[in-house]
C-alpha cells in the first residue's frame, strides 16, 4: 500500500470541495472495497477523506410517501428497516444476497453503488485491463469469461457491475442525491447513475470529479409482489452470474432489472410490456443485441429461466 495523507470531512460540501482541489483524493467510508484495491495497488489516492462523521446515516419518509436513505446507512441497517422489509423487499432481499454479515455491517449505501467490478484480469495488475489503465487493452476478451458480460458490452470492456443493491435500486427507480465541489445540488437518476462501457470503460458513473454521494431516495412503494433471485456459484459470498429484481403486479404487468450480465444493473422498460406474455417473450427484447462468449452464452437461457422462476412463484 501507497502512502497517503488523511483528514475527516466536517460536511458534505467540504468533502466535496476538499476532493475537487486534490485530483489524488478518494472518500473513505466502510472501505469494504476500496482498502482491497489500495493493499493491490490498484487504486493508489494520495489523499483519503473520511466521511463517517458526516450525519448521513438515516433512513427517513420523503413528503410523498416515498424513502430517503442517507449515503452512510449501512448495508445491514438498510436490509432490517421496517419500512424497506414491508416496502421495498426487492431492495431488503437483494441486500441480503451480498457478501457476508461482516461485509454488510460496514459497507454503505454509496459506497455499494460505487464498488467497482470483480473481473479476474481487473484485479490482476500483470495484466492488460483498461478499466486500471485506460487504453493497454482488455484480456477478458479472448480469455477465460464465464463471468461476464453478456450485453451492453464494447470492444474495450467486458466487465460487470457486481452490486445486488444497485440491480434492486434500478428496478425501484431510485434517485441518487449528490453535492459538487461548489455546493450545488443534483438528482440523479440511476437509470442515468452508472455508464456503459464504450471506449472509456474507467469512467464508470456520471458523478463530476469531486461530486460526493449523499442520499439515495426511493419512490413511494409500487406495490405487487417483489422478488430478488440471484443465481451463483455457491450459496454465499459469491457475485451473480444471474441475477433478476422483480416486482410483478397482480395483473402480470411489472418491472425487471438483471445483474451480473452487463457493466451497470441491466433494464428495458420498454420490454416490461411483454410481462404478461411470460419471460420467453420479455428477455428476448431485455436481452435484445446479447454478444455472448463461449465461455457465458449459459447466461441467455439461465436469465430467461430465472425470470420464468421468479414469475411462476408470483403467480402462486
Amino acid at each position: 500500500m501507497k502512502a497517503f495523507t488523511y483528514e475527516r470531512a466536517r460536511s458534505p460540501a467540504e468533502a466535496a470541495a476538499g476532493a475537487a482541489r486534490n485530483p489524488g483524493a478518494t472518500f473513505i467510508a466502510g472501505g469494504t472495497n476500496l482498502l482491497d484495491l489500495m493493499k493491490l495497488q490498484i487504486e493508489t489516492p494520495t489523499h483519503l477523506i473520511d466521511v463517517n462523521g458526516l450525519a448521513l446515516d438515516r433512513i427517513e419518509a420523503t413528503p410523498d410517501g416515498g424513502l430517503r436513505i442517507g449515503a452512510l446507512v449501512r448495508n445491514t441497517d438498510l436490509a432490517a428497516h421496517e419500512r424497506v422489509r414491508r416496502d421495498y423487499g426487492v431492495l431488503s432481499r437483494a441486500l441480503l444476497a451480498g457478501a457476508s454479515g461482516q461485509l454488510r455491517n460496514k459497507a454503505t449505501t454509496a459506497g455499494n453503488l460505487l464498488q467497482r467490478t470483480r473481473c479476474p484480469y481487473f484485479y490482476d495488475t500483470n495484466m492488460p485491463c483498461n478499466k486500471r489503465q485506460p487504453g493497454s487493452g482488455c484480456s477478458a476478451i479472448g480469455g477465460v469469461t464465464r463471468q461476464h458480460a453478456v450485453v451492453g458490452s464494447s470492444e474495450a470492456c467486458i466487465a460487470t457491475h457486481p452490486s445486488d443493491m444497485a440491480v434492486a435500486m434500478r428496478a425501484l427507480d431510485a434517485v441518487v442525491e449528490t453535492v459538487k465541489a461548489d455546493g450545488m445540488t443534483r438528482r440523479i437518476p440511476i437509470a442515468e447513475f452508472h455508464r456503459l462501457p464504450g471506449d472509456t470503460p474507467h469512467i464508470e458513473t456520471s458523478l463530476d470529479r469531486g461530486e460526493f454521494i449523499t442520499a439515495v431516495t426511493l419512490p413511494p412503494p409500487l406495490g405487487g409482489r417483489q422478488f430478488y433471485r440471484k443465481v451463483r456459484d455457491r450459496a454465499s459470498y459469491a457475485f451473480a452470474l444471474v441475477s433478476v429484481a422483480a416486482i410483478v403486479q397482480r395483473d402480470g404487468t411489472g418491472r425487471v432489472a438483471l445483474g451480473g450480465v452487463a457493466h451497470k444493473p441491466w433494464r428495458v422498460e420498454a420490454a416490461e410490456t411483454d410481462l404478461p406474455r411470460g419471460a420467453k417473450a420479455a428477455m428476448a427484447e431485455i436481452l435484445q443485441g446479447a454478444r455472448p462468449t463461449h465461455d457465458n452464452a449459459f447466461k441467455l437461457p439461465l436469465a430467461e429461466r430465472t425470470l420464468a422462476s421468479v414469475l411462476a412463484e408470483a403467480r402462486g
